[in-house]
Order: structure tokens, then C-alpha cells, then sequence
């Protein structure tokens, strides 16, 4: 059964404060091995979780990103770009991180800037803080995302 609910609780970063990165709480719970998540069914899948239907992502966060590092391990990190949040390109155009093409990597298409999906570092391009990573436990049934 899909359970694709969003609750908001006290808020915490587990790797640091960014200050270019509003601090937003996330709260989220869904059924990663359910067909509307298909994408994180097996190992290596991965998605945008502000692109599904029934997953409410607050204001001031540009999405989560989620992972399947491994059967029973997920990682979990903020869309919004960690070193410069605000840049825009291709007219007003503001950045979101991307995965698409760049697997494994993250890339920040205005700055060129690349981040590790496994651990968030940053792997190509300059910037201070590697991406803002959320707590992601997997019960064996639910995949619960928060930080």
C-alpha cells in the first residue's frame, strides 16, 4: 500500500549549518518498493521525490533527491544547489540539482558544479559546503526521509 504522507516536525541538519540554505523541515514517509516509486525498486534507482504525486515538499526547499544505495541503505539530499542557492542562468532561470545524465553525480547547471550522490561531496567545481543531506531509514516496509 502506498503511503506517501507528509508530516512536519522539528528540524535539524546531521552535517553542518549552511547558511545559504533556509533551514526547512522534512518529515516524509513513503513505500519505496511501491510501483508509483518504481524508480527506487532496486539497487542504484533513484528520484526526485517533488515530483511525485501525493509527496508535499514545503515551501523554501527545492525537493529531496533520494537514492537506493543498497537493499536495506537510501541516501537522502536537499535539491536546492548548497553554494550558491540563488544563482540563476538561462535568464531567470534558478538552478535545481540535476541527476538525469550526470549518474552518479549531482550537477548544478548554472555553476557547473558536481556532488557525489553516494556521500554529497563535491567532486568537480568550486564551493564550500557539499549537498544538504537528510536522514533516510528504511524499516523494511517504509522509507522514512527527515531531518
Amino acid at each position: 500500500m502506498f503511503l506517501g504522507t507528509m508530516l512536519i516536525a522539528g528540524s535539524c541538519n546531521k552535517e553542518g549549518v549552511n547558511p545559504n540554505i533556509p533551514n526547512v523541515p522534512i518529515n516524509i514517509s513513503i513505500d519505496p518498493n511501491s510501483t508509483l516509486f518504481q524508480e527506487l525498486n532496486t539497487v542504484g534507482g533513484w528520484l526526485y521525490l517533488d515530483e511525485k504525486p501525493g509527496v508535499y515538499i514545503p515551501y523554501g526547499s527545492r525537493g529531496v533527491m533520494v537514492y537506493r544505495l543498497s537493499i536495506d541503505e537510501f541516501m537522502a539530499f536537499e535539491r536546492q544547489p548548497p553554494n550558491t542557492p540563488d544563482k540563476c542562468c538561462d535568464g531567470n532561470k534558478c538552478t535545481k540539482l540535476i541527476i538525469g545524465d550526470y549518474f552518479p553525480l549531482v550537477k548544478d547547471t548554472c555553476t557547473q558544479t558536481s556532488y557525489l550522490l553516494i556521500d554529497g561531496s563535491i567532486v568537480e567545481g568550486e564551493g564550500e559546503y557539499p549537498l544538504i543531506r537528510y536522514s533516510a531509514v528504511y524499516d523494511g516496509n517504509l522509507l522514512h526521509v527527515y531531518n
